[in-house]
């Protein structure tokens, strides 16, 4: 009997390779996805973007801003192949540390109200509702609110 081994997933730097590959995550699990050019935008910015990969197969990103003793999560998504196996807890941890080593002591995000698995996640973790942002969303009926959640660090 052979066991199969599997390649750690490893997180690194977001680059411009990575781009093509990320919108089309973003699109493949999104109604109304980022661009590539809002991901390069984040790049330009210098906000901490970072790819979760497994043998060369992306699982996952996100995007995280972090200023003035606060950090703000833009972006977290799993890839649609990768969802429901802990990738978006073990990416939110990856935030979370980044953040505290980036001198913030409060995470802030946006969530749709229509994302339960997200909220769920959030949830988890300790994040408190702190905030309604009317018609934030994009949606197919017009426009969504977003939750605001924060958590400190």
């Amino acid at each position: 009997m052979s066991a199969v081994l599997k390649e750690t997933p490893r997180l690194a730097p977001m680059r411009e390779a990575d781009l093509a590959e990320v919108a089309a995550a973003e699109s493949a699990i999104y109604s109304h996805p980022w661009s590539r050019g809002n991901f390069a935008d984040s790049l330009r910015a210098r906000y901490q973007c970072f790819t979760l990969r497994s043998g060369g197969e992306l699982i996952g990103y996100f995007v995280l801003m972090v200023a003035a003793g606060e950090a703000h999560l833009l972006n977290l998504s799993v890839a649609a192949a990768h969802q429901r196996r802990g990738h978006g807890a073990g990416l939110l941890e990856d935030v979370m540390r980044l953040a505290r080593a980036g001198g913030a002591r409060t995470l802030f995000l946006e969530v749709r109200p229509s994302n339960v698995g997200a909220q769920a996640l959030y949830r988890r973790f300790g994040f408190r509702r702190v905030g309604l942002r009317r018609g934030y969303y994009p949606a197919s009926a017009g426009r969504e609110d977003a939750l605001v959640l924060s958590i400190a660090l």
